[in-house]
C-alpha cells in the first residue's frame, strides 16, 4: 500500500490485519498508484513528481527509477508484454515502460491521451488499456487543481498495443 502523504510503501498481513513492513520511497512526491509484477516480485509506484519508482517487494529496496508524465494515478503491469504503465493527468499521456529484466528499465514512449485521463485499467487477454476521462469546466477559482466535470461528458479511452 503506498501511503501518500509519507513517502512510503507499507506491506501489509491481509489476513491478520497487521503490518509486516514499512519502506520509505526516498525521492518519490505522494506516490499514488501501486502496480504488481508476482513473478518477479517487483511493485510499481507512480509519484507526484513524474517518477515512478521499482521497488523489491521481498527487501522494500528501490531497483530503478523511470520518468514519467505529470499527476499519475494509477500504475498497470502486464506479465504477457512486460509492459508497466503510468497514466498521468495533467500532461494527458500514458507512458509506457518495457521491463527489461526484474531490475532494468526502459521508458518506450508517453502515448497521447486527454488530460484528467489519470485511472487505467489492463486486459490481460488483448493487453489493451482502458483510461475513463471527461470534459471539465474552465478552472475558476484560485488554487482550484481540478475544475468540476461538463454533465454527459464521460468517456472511455482504448489504447492498444
Amino acid at each position: 500500500m503506498n501511503v501518500e502523504d509519507k513517502s512510503q510503501l507499507l506491506e501489509i498481513d491481509a489476513q491478520k490485519l497487521s503490518l509486516l513492513h514499512r519502506w520509505p520511497l526516498a525521492g518519490c512526491k505522494e506516490p499514488s498508484g501501486l502496480a504488481f509484477d508476482q513473478k518477479n516480485r517487483r511493485l510499481f509506484s507512480v509519484c507526484g513528481n513524474q517518477k515512478m519508482m521499482v521497488v523489491n517487494a521481498d527487501t522494500g529496496a528501490v531497483v530503478a527509477t523511470v520518468a514519467i508524465g505529470e499527476d499519475p494515478d494509477a500504475a498497470g503491469f502486464d506479465p504477457g508484454t512486460q509492459l508497466v504503465f503510468s497514466s498521468n493527468g495533467e500532461s494527458g499521456d500514458l507512458t509506457v515502460i518495457h521491463q527489461d529484466s526484474a531490475d532494468k528499465y526502459t521508458m518506450l514512449e508517453n502515448v497521447p491521451t486527454r488530460k484528467y485521463a489519470r485511472t487505467l485499467a489492463v486486459d490481460f487477454s488483448t493487453h489493451s488499456i482502458f483510461l475513463p476521462f471527461a470534459e471539465f469546466e474552465p478552472v475558476t477559482a484560485k488554487g482550484e487543481e481540478e475544475p468540476p466535470m461538463k454533465p454527459d461528458s464521460f468517456g472511455l479511452l482504448l489504447v492498444g498495443r
